[in-house]
C-alpha cells in the first residue's frame, strides 16, 4: 500500500529465530533437560520448553509435575546446596560454581 515502509522488519516477517531470547531459552531447556536426563527424571517433566513472550524475552516452561516429582527435584536442589554449589548473585550471568565449603572453614 501506498505510504507504507518498503523495508525492516514487521510483525509479518519477524521470526524467534531472530531473537536472542529465543536462543537463551533454547540453550538453558538444553541444559535442564540434560540434568534431568542424567537424574532420571527426563519423563517426569512432559511439558519442558523452551519460549518467548509478548517482548520476546526468552522462557523456559516447566510445566505440571506430580507432586512426588517436585519432591524429587527440591531433594536434587537440597543435596546440590549442601555439597558446596551456590549461585553467586553478584554475577551478572548468574554464572552456578561449585565451593568446598571445608575449605572455606578453615
Amino acid at each position: 500500500m501506498q505510504g507504507e515502509p518498503t523495508s525492516g522488519h514487521d510483525a509479518a516477517t519477524w521470526s524467534p529465530l531472530d531473537s536472542d531470547g529465543w536462543y537463551a531459552a533454547r540453550n538453558a531447556t538444553t541444559a535442564l533437560r540434560d540434568a534431568l536426563v542424567r537424574a532420571g527424571l527426563e519423563k517426569d517433566f512432559p511439558y519442558l520448553r523452551a519460549d518467548l513472550n509478548a517482548f520476546g524475552h526468552g522462557l523456559v516452561e516447566l510445566g505440571r509435575v506430580s507432586p512426588d516429582t517436585a519432591e524429587r527435584l527440591a531433594e536434587l536442589l537440597r543435596l546440590a546446596l549442601s555439597s558446596g554449589f551456590r549461585v553467586d548473585r553478584e554475577d551478572p550471568g548468574h554464572t552456578p560454581t561449585a565451593t568446598n565449603e571445608h575449605e572455606e572453614r578453615d
